[in-house]
């Protein structure tokens, strides 16, 4: 096999799950000999730094983010601002063109990887440097929302054409969306996510102009999907396999490993929903109520509710009392990828963003789905009903959960004799293995690769 080394420039969206899922993949690179720099806000490197398993080979590049008008000072990435300032860091982000350029035209990596950034093909093509789009979402989202091969600019689509899959989705997909989460969606692309460009003609142009569509998936989970979008883009499909993050070098702390050392093994529910889901205080009520109801103990990272300062402002009425002895609700960041490996962690209740669930299908600890926003409710159908390893949240017509729904579905996948419980547990088991082999992961990293090199001839 050509042993050529490659020089590649990665610039993700300023978004902590884009830029770690970036990062993963560039250690994988890096692990093979490729030479990587790896763009990211200067303050936020240092959150990095830890997951830099090749320091000869990967180098941060830090880049200043500009100052636009209602952004707050500072503001770095997704995780510094509320969500309805996204478009403002977009345009932010939008202004490091020049720098970036002037990087590219310095420095001649052979490979630029981007997702948001859709004016990165205009700049590194006459360049003569090779852009790939890495999706951070699954390629079934990505096939089943960005459905034109038009102009991008003028299109709405109803909420009965997105309860639908496009015309050419894989059929035996069970795949769709719900009145309440197609409503949601209806008018979103259209919003400005940037200065004078809508979010569906950012992706789209990125889709469309880049030299290759990159997935962190394998035929083995979505294989139906992939081939859809590389008919419908007509682009080569690069996909590198699981891209199972390495166990990271820190330690868990040892507030939280005392806990869960003593809880019996396999009885925790570990719920976290990344630092950008915010709840309505009613359903941060209902959540934290249906894990009462199971009885059984729980350890969940949320971020306050809307309108709320505080976790312990937000709580049920007597919560805290009734459930101190079994239960805690932390308001900061916390170690997912260490508490998901923990014996003691039975069940894990998420919002279904990717990154998270490639965590959880390495670990033992059982699904436990409830999207909210956007590609998570499309990815909690691929894990709940196509590859079945995990039970979705049941949800009324206005897309409102219950208490009792989650304690139903939470109870669903503990059981372990339960006929939902069985089938769950032998498919997750079944992925597990899978994606755990290395020689599994190796061959798609190294097809990755050749593939790449492909694209230089």
């Amino acid at each position: 096999m050509d042993d050529k080394k490659l020089h590649i420039a990665m610039y993700p969206w300023f978004a902590m799950g884009h830029l770690t899922s970036f990062f993963h993949l560039s250690n994988k690179f890096a692990e093979r000999g490729h030479t990587i720099f790896f763009f990211v806000p200067s303050k936020t490197l240092q959150k990095l730094e830890q997951f830099n398993l090749h320091r000869d080979l990967i180098t941060f590049i830090p880049i200043t983010v500009p100052h636009v008008e209602g952004l707050p000072p500072g503001a770095e990435t997704t995780a510094d601002i509320a969500y309805p300032m996204q478009p403002y860091l977009m345009t932010a982000m939008d202004m490091t063109q020049p720098t970036i350029e002037a990087f590219l035209k310095e420095n001649k990596p052979q490979f630029v990887f981007f997702d948001f950034t859709h004016w990165l093909p205009s700049v590194a093509h006459p360049l003569g440097i090779k852009t790939i789009h890495y999706c951070t979402i699954s390629s079934a989202a990505t096939g089943y929302l960005i459905r034109e091969t038009g102009t991008f600019k003028n299109i709405q689509y109803t909420e009965a054409d997105l309860m639908e899959p496009p015309p050419g989705f894989p059929p035996s997909s069970m795949i769709k969306l719900y009145a309440d989460e197609a409503r949601q969606l209806s008018g979103a692309g259209l919003k400005e996510y940037g200065k004078n460009i809508s979010f569906s003609e950012r992706v789209f142009t990125s889709l469309t102009e880049c030299d290759a569509i990159a997935f962190k998936t394998c035929r083995e989970l979505e294989g139906p999907y992939c081939e859809y979008i590389e008919n419908h883009f007509k682009r080569p499909i690069l996909l590198a396999g699981p891209v199972v993050p390495e166990k990271p070098t820190s330690k868990l702390d040892e507030k939280w490993e005392k806990w869960l050392d003593a809880c019996k093994p396999n009885s925790v529910i570990f719920c976290s929903f990344g630092s950008e889901c915010i709840l309505r205080r009613d359903q941060f009520e209902e959540l934290l109520l249906g894990f009462e109801l199971t009885d059984l103990p729980f350890l969940a990272a949320l971020r306050p509710p809307v309108g709320v300062e505080s976790i312990e402002a937000a709580l049920p009425e007597g919560f805290n009392e009734r459930t101190q002895e079994r239960g805690v609700v932390h308001g900061g960041w916390m170690q997912q990828q260490l508490l998901l490996a923990h014996p003691s962690v039975g069940c894990f209740v998420t919002h279904c963003g990717y990154g998270s669930l490639s965590e959880s299908l390495v670990n033992k600890c059982q699904l436990v789905l409830l999207p909210s926003v956007g590609d998570q409710f499309i990815n909690a159908r691929v894990m709940g009903r196509d590859l079945k390893v995990g039970v979705e949240v049941e949800k009324g017509e206005d897309g409102v959960f219950t208490k009792h729904s989650i304690r139903k579905a939470i109870q669903s996948v503990m059981d372990v004799d339960s006929e939902v419980g069985k089938e769950v547990r032998e498919n997750h088991s079944k992925f597990r293995e899978l994606l755990l082999r290395r020689d599994f992961e190796d061959s798609y990293i190294d097809g990755f690769v050749k593939k790449m090199k492909g694209l230089l001839q």
